[in-house]
């Protein structure tokens, strides 16, 4: 009967964890952690979620193109920890930003951010999660 019960409370863990840890991935899998690039654009969306934030961007490209940004970071637990709520971001949304990143190596408009710059002159370091003013 124990044996019963510990091998159940083992698949279950198992079936709720998979989805977890299958999300989970290191930053250097999808991003080339050698092209950093800077993206100046109008935050136009905020997704506050995990296992990451996303923000989205609109920018313009060559010959005035509009450009449509995805870029990801860290999750919310840690913005928290270094000071920056989703508030901070959702009073950015249709306001100029700056994102220093690293470019996904598909050379899609997809970063994982290092470094962002809000419209009021705060930016914040995501990488070592030290703040910068």
């Amino acid at each position: 009967m124990k044996y019963t019960a510990f091998a159940a409370a083992v698949i279950l863990f198992s079936t709720l964890a998979a989805p977890s840890l299958q999300a989970h991935h290191s930053p250097s899998a999808i991003f080339d952690m050698s092209k950093h690039i800077s993206v100046t654009g109008t935050l136009t969306r905020v997704d506050w979620v995990n296992p990451h934030i996303v923000l989205a961007m609109e920018t313009k490209g060559e010959g005035g193109k509009v450009e449509q940004w995805k870029l990801e970071s860290n999750p919310p637990s840690w913005y928290k920890s270094v000071g920056l709520a989703r508030a901070d971001l959702a009073k950015a949304i249709g306001q100029q930003i700056t994102v220093e990143c690293v470019k996904a190596r598909d050379g899609s408009l997809y970063g994982y951010m290092d470094k962002i710059k809000l419209p009021d002159g705060t930016s914040y370091e995501l990488v070592n999660g030290n703040e910068a003013k």
